[in-house]
């Protein structure tokens, strides 16, 4: 069970749901099968999102089942029987009377029994929400129990008449943030927080990029984020031009920057932090040059996320720091507004600001509401992640330019008056971190 999330948090999710379902309707969310490494290797297990913002419960083969106004409640878990010899081998296993005294369902049913169990709860529904597309072999299986009610229908059965996306609602409920939600995510940034300084310290002594990322996964790991929210980029040079570089294994050379992009992931909910910093502990003036106005726009993003602005405004904030940077700097020509017309920054940055935060790194809810952007409100987190990245290759700029990739992130919750910085305890200032560099 959740150290962070209490059982009754997980109650409440699902009733919220359930009042934004049809009375006569069901919704079916399976969980995160389990996924082969290699031969008989399996990766670690980790739970659909969906799932576990809905039940907390964090084992395979199991199906939550929704069913507003269902007599025996409302709540039911299919899931594994508990079995002393598979468990010998691989662990305990809740077990459908563990399902509803630890996890609060008000009804469970071995996971077995789920064709003989499930299509009597469909039948006489008129809708069924349901994560379509994501499962192919679940969805087939949804499919053959339609068609079995489907073939009663002689008979008098009613089978559904209408699928419905179960993703538009429950992600809506997601995109929010509880106080609990919160906490957790802040905690997860202050790990990643030191994780990212302990990293910067470690490169003054050289070596290799995976190095760097070892640094990290040892802090992670020491606080007890057991996961990666996703795969760390550490590039070095050049590399830091390659929005998601992965591999890992250049060596530090004196002279280049580096930049790092990752974020521990605690009891399923993500961090994202990235900082750029020089090998040597200290910028060069090209570098100080570019990674000033890289930092001013993060700045001015920042400002920008509060209440009633919407969505779009800390990245138009962002940019226009960043395109007046470049202007200045000379590596493009003319005025802020024909540059921002033309787009005249798009070969130093080419991708958003920033992108919501929660469960999945990328985390789900809509960026627009019909057309318009969509109006940031309390309980929303997003990142705020401005960059600047001169292709080593880019012969329209001056040599000393080329392969410098800066990026600076941070997680931010919007808050009643404003915003909270949830990974704030990371230097990003040149002064700053070249202080915490020098005590290495």
């Amino acid at each position: 069970m959740s150290p962070w999330i209490p059982m009754n948090e997980h109650a409440e999710r699902r009733r919220r749901l359930m009042e934004l379902m049809a009375k006569d309707s069901i919704a079916i969310l399976p969980a995160a099968p389990e996924c082969t490494r290699n031969r008989d290797v399996l990766f670690p297990f980790r739970q659909d999102s969906d799932f576990q913002y809905l039940t907390g419960f964090g084992e395979p083969e199991a199906v939550v089942v929704l069913i507003p106004g269902r007599e025996h409640g409302e709540s039911v878990l299919f899931c594994r029987e508990r079995n002393p010899e598979k468990e010998q081998w691989d662990g305990s296993i809740t077990g459908p009377d563990g399902a509803i005294e630890q996890y609060g369902l008000d009804d469970a049913f071995p996971i077995a029994d789920i064709d003989d169990i499930l299509p009597g709860m469909i039948e006489g529904r008129s809708r069924v929400y349901y994560p379509l597309g994501r499962d192919q072999a679940f969805d087939a299986r949804v499919m053959d129990w339609i068609k079995l009610i489907r073939s009663k229908v002689r008979a008098g059965a009613q089978p559904p008449g209408e699928f419905v996306a179960l993703e538009h609602l429950l992600h809506d409920l997601r995109l929010y943030k509880s106080a609990n939600e919160i906490k957790v995510m802040a905690k997860a940034g202050q790990i990643s927080a030191e994780a990212h300084c302990r990293a910067m310290k470690r490169a003054r002594k050289g070596g290799y990029e995976y190095q760097l990322e070892a640094e990290l996964i040892h802090t992670f790991m020491e606080h007890g984020a057991r996961n990666t929210a996703y795969p760390s980029i550490v590039g070095s040079g050049a590399n830091g031009c390659v929005l998601h570089y992965i591999e890992n294994s250049a060596p530090l050379k004196e002279g280049d920057l580096v930049l790092i992009d990752a974020g521990c992931e605690l009891d399923c909910y993500a961090s994202d932090i990235t900082r750029t910093f020089p090998v040597s502990g200290t910028f060069s003036e090209p570098q100080r040059a570019l990674y000033e106005v890289v930092l001013e726009a993060q700045y001015a993003a920042i400002d920008a996320v509060r209440p009633g602005n919407h969505w779009n405004m800390p990245h138009e904030a962002a940019l226009e720091v960043l395109t007046q940077g470049l202007i200045d700097l000379g590596l493009i020509q003319g005025s802020l507004a024909e540059a921002l017309e033309k787009e005249a920054y798009r070969p130093f940055f080419m991708h958003r600001t920033g992108h919501w935060l929660g469960m999945d790194v990328h985390d789900v809810g809509d960026y627009k509401v019909g057309d318009a952007w969509r109006v940031l409100e309390p309980g929303m987190v997003l990142t705020v992640e401005p960059g600047l990245y001169v292709a080593p290759d880019n012969m329209d700029v001056d040599p000393r330019w080329r392969g410098i990739g800066i990026r600076i992130e941070d997680d931010v919750a919007v808050t009643r008056d404003g915003c909270r910085v949830l990974t704030d305890a990371v230097p990003k200032n040149i002064a700053e971190v070249e202080a915490l560099m020098a005590e290495a």
